[in-house]
């Protein structure tokens, strides 16, 4: 695996590598690696010819307040994670080297699938996630690019951006991984102790319970957001700090469940916040 910091370098060495006639595939990520990430990076290797990961914290998706300082990260870890996988190339840069004038200066605002779900929750957070992305599309040019289902408003939000400036990558939503306890994997996860984990637990219970009575005939959001709620509320580690039942292109709220819908969540557990979703399918009428 070759380890590269700057940009320019990586985009000669796969400019090389597409004149040789090698396809692109590439994980973006912000660090401190599990196995919810190298699960995207084996989808990459079986089905591109290169695989290119990059670890960078973007400062610019972290609003004041958030953990941006706080944020896990071993570079040595998930060198050799990487390594162990078979990736080709990591993208290592720092802030200095993506954001030379300072972060801020142009950014790619994504409109309204920016402002509700986790956007109001998260203001800016999602105009950085785009801006970050579009830069490192154009550093490395994949053809495709793989993002987890458990960060589903960020994964719509690419697929629009991409379809919206015409940029020549696909999308690839791979499905959400979890902990045994069913926990979705995350590298904040990293901060909980034991006993939060595993009260963690209950989040993706209260959305199987939520996915089972819209399965059953329940096409009323506020009874599928009640379920949620009701399993978190259990225990007094955590805080919900929304639940809602979504649209999962434009993430609006939807009225009824008549078709595919997606319930979303974010949950505090002291200072970490946690997010999932489960896809929703109505009853057959």
């Amino acid at each position: 695996m070759i380890v590269l910091y700057r940009s320019e370098d990586l985009r000669d060495l796969l400019d090389a590598r597409r004149r040789e006639g090698a396809n692109i595939g590439f994980v973006p990520t912000m660090g401190f690696l599990h196995e919810g990430h190298l699960s995207l990076v084996r989808a990459s290797i079986a089905e591109t010819e290169r695989t290119v990961v990059s670890i960078f914290v973007n400062p610019t998706q972290f609003a004041e307040g958030e953990d941006l300082d706080s944020y896990p990260r071993d570079l040595r870890r998930d060198t050799e994670l990487l390594e162990g996988a078979g990736v080709h190339y990591l993208f290592a840069p720092d802030v200095d080297e993506l954001y030379p004038d300072g972060a801020g200066r142009t950014t790619v605002d994504p409109g309204r699938i920016a402002e509700v779900g986790e956007g109001k929750y998260r203001p800016g957070h999602f105009t950085g996630v785009a801006t970050v992305c579009t830069k490192l599309f154009s550093i490395v040019g994949p053809c495709r690019a793989y993002f987890g289902q458990k960060d589903a408003q960020q994964v719509a939000v690419v697929r629009q951006v991409v379809g919206d400036l015409d940029l020549d990558v696909e999308v690839v939503a791979c499905p959400t991984l979890r902990e045994p306890s069913g926990l979705a994997m995350s590298s904040r996860n990293s901060s909980l102790d034991d006993e939060v984990k595993k009260a963690a637990a209950v989040i993706y219970e209260g959305l199987e319970v939520a996915a089972k009575k819209a399965r059953e005939g329940q096409s009323d959001p506020s009874a599928l957001i009640a379920a949620v709620e009701q399993a978190v509320s259990a225990r007094p580690e955590l805080k919900v700090q929304y639940v809602e039942v979504v649209d999962p292109q434009s993430f609006e709220p939807v009225e009824r469940v008549t078709e595919r819908a997606l319930i979303t969540t974010a949950v505090l557990a002291g200072r970490t916040r946690l997010i999932d979703n489960l896809e929703l399918n109505a009853a057959p009428s």
